[in-house]
């Protein structure tokens, strides 16, 4: 099996790639995502791809869910919160790529980080919360979050 491997030399046709898909930085505020398919990344920014459980790269712009928690993995704090921390970025990976999708905005745009704080829906329901009932991940309402280690 070929794989192939695009590379892009500029952020102007990666942005043009988004508008010519009715996505573009702008509408991110409140967007219907078309299906795309999510690959892994675990640190720097990307087109479309997983950090973890709660964080995700879309058109080059990162994106924190921001009504759950899940567990650390870079780095997790004990084997545990590695566990289910590696197990929500599969699963975040794997409901991203199942379809369309919308990204909601809260009451804040961004993080300290400058990720874009947003709830991430399908067809009425928080892809979060898909998360939290699987035992993936926690609500999140702001403050303080508890670590996942006993």
């Amino acid at each position: 099996m070929a794989t192939a491997v695009f590379i892009w030399p500029s952020a102007a046709i990666g942005d043009a790639l988004s508008a010519e898909k009715g996505v573009t930085q702008a509408s991110l505020s409140t967007a219907s995502i078309p299906a795309r398919t999510f690959g892994k990344c675990h640190s720097g920014g990307g087109l479309n791809c997983v950090v973890d459980g709660d964080t995700f790269w879309i058109d080059g712009e990162k994106i924190r869910i921001a009504d759950i928690d899940t567990p650390e993995t870079h780095p997790a704090r004990c084997a545990e919160e590695a566990r289910l921390g590696n197990a929500a970025t599969d699963r975040l990976q794997v409901l991203l790529n199942a379809g369309a999708f919308e990204l909601q905005p809260i009451n804040r745009d961004t993080d300290r980080y400058g990720r874009k704080l947003r709830i991430v829906m399908r067809n009425g329901q928080s892809l979060g919360g898909v998360l939290v009932s699987e035992g993936l991940a926690r609500n999140y309402e702001g403050g303080r979050r508890d670590g996942w280690c006993a």
